[in-house]
């Protein structure tokens, strides 16, 4: 019903904000992503889902149709609500989560606050094929490169680094550079860490 809000940003927090059309004020529900992409100045406009229940009308607001559409693949899992889709977003780059679905990582998904194994698993299972479909993916070059970043991750993990932090250099690393090899990122992860 309503596909985007164009006006005055009256209001910004990390999880909400309200803007100005034409003298209404609506507040908008928002990722920690959205939040980050959020532009200083006053006139913004931000893409919108309306969940419409019994008891609110509640809207969500992305800067990106890309996260959006991610939003609404999420929603569309048994199970999975607006808040867990939200916290998704706002725990990973909505292009992690694609790369995590397509790719089977259930690790990654599952790093996500709130999200278990079965929920994880599941989450891959119905989204996998929309993904590959939805974002043309070539299913073997998600696994490659998924692949190397494990290795590199282990290594890591032998040599004594906390995987988390280990995880973020190597995202950092593979971001820039995402056809490298597993030494190179190690030797890139190891200059970093």
């Amino acid at each position: 019903m309503i596909t985007h809000l164009k006006g005055k940003l009256i209001e910004k927090n990390p999880t909400d904000l309200v803007i100005d059309c034409n003298g209404v004020g609506y507040k908008v529900n928002i990722s920690l992503h959205t939040y980050s992409l959020l532009p200083d100045q006053e006139a913004v406009m931000v893409y919108t889902h309306l969940q419409v229940k019994e008891d609110a009308h509640t809207l969500y607001g992305f800067m990106e149709k890309s996260e959006r559409e991610i939003f609404r693949l999420l929603i569309s899992v048994s199970g999975i609500g607006t808040s867990t889709a939200r916290t998704m977003l706002s725990s990973l780059h909505p292009d992690q989560i694609k790369e995590a679905i397509a790719g089977n990582d259930v690790a990654t998904v599952q790093s996500i606050k709130g999200i278990g194994a079965k929920t994880a698993q599941r989450i891959i299972l119905d989204l996998k094929d929309k993904i590959l479909k939805v974002y043309n993916i070539d299913e073997v070059s998600v696994s490659k490169s998924n692949t190397n970043k494990d290795e590199a991750l282990s290594a890591l993990e032998t040599l004594g680094f906390n995987r988390k932090i280990a995880e973020k250099v190597v995202d950092r690393v593979l971001k820039n550079t995402p056809s490298e090899s597993v030494e190179n990122i190690i030797k890139l992860a190891l200059k970093n860490l």
